[in-house]
């Protein structure tokens, strides 16, 4: 049995998800919340937790009433301990810490899907709001070393900001046009692999991004120096 993903857009550009199986399932920054109830009580299901990428007051609206009216349970931070899993139907959904955007923030695994809040975006990566860059790139490593047919599901979408600047950077990256005509507004997602070719913040290791960060007297040695020369460029 597979695990399915169904995406919800709510405020602005934020993205929340319902993760599940054929009768029980679980809500990921449910901001969506009303809509997120009657898609579960059209598809007869059971909504058995309720959690977040991360405690940023965007990705915790909803839950009040997610939990209020489905007496889900609420897996917070210290439940979703890094290698743990949640299952949903006898299938696992993976946890994975990943500091860097906030020390709390965490994605979720499910088969080829990952949920990455404001870990990964498509195009892009979020700010590093906790101040440890150290941390940021590790979890982005980590990211990187999932199979490249991974399916992205982020917390927001900036596709067009993004591919404006991931084009000011590499502006001849002939990927880049394939992957802004392949944007879905009704359910924003890429595939790893997708990404490993236009994200210039997983592409640290490509002559092109070096070449451009060398042309503009940053420091290039190292994997991690690359990594820092990259996050200091202004979007």
């Amino acid at each position: 049995m597979i695990l399915h993903v169904e995406q919800f857009r709510y405020g602005h550009d934020n993205l929340g998800y319902l993760v599940f199986g054929r009768s029980e399932a679980m809500a990921v920054d449910g901001g969506a919340w009303q809509e997120i109830l009657d898609f579960t009580g059209r598809h007869r299901l059971a909504l058995l937790y309720v959690t977040h990428t991360h405690r940023h007051h965007d990705h915790l609206t909803g839950s009040a009433e997610l939990l209020e009216k489905s007496g889900a349970r609420l897996l917070g931070f210290e439940d979703l301990q890094d290698g743990s899993t949640i299952t949903l139907d006898g299938e696992p959904v993976r946890v994975y810490r990943t500091p860097g955007h906030s020390i709390d923030s965490v994605c979720f695994h499910a088969g080829r899907y990952l949920l990455s809040g404001d870990t990964l975006f498509t195009g892009t990566i979020g700010n590093c709001f906790s101040g440890n860059l150290r941390a940021f790139y590790e979890s982005i490593r980590r990211i990187m070393a999932l199979p490249e047919d991974t399916v992205v599901f982020p917390g927001h979408d900036y596709r067009a900001l993004a591919v404006a600047f991931a084009r000011s950077l590499e502006p001849g990256n002939r990927d880049l046009d394939a992957y802004m005509g392949g944007h879905e507004p009704d359910c924003v997602r890429s595939l790893l692999r997708d990404e490993l070719r236009v994200n210039p913040y997983l592409r640290f290791n490509d002559p092109v991004i070096i070449g451009m960060l060398k042309d503009r007297g940053l420091p290039v040695d190292t994997e991690w120096e690359r990594w820092q020369s990259l996050m200091a460029i202004e979007e």
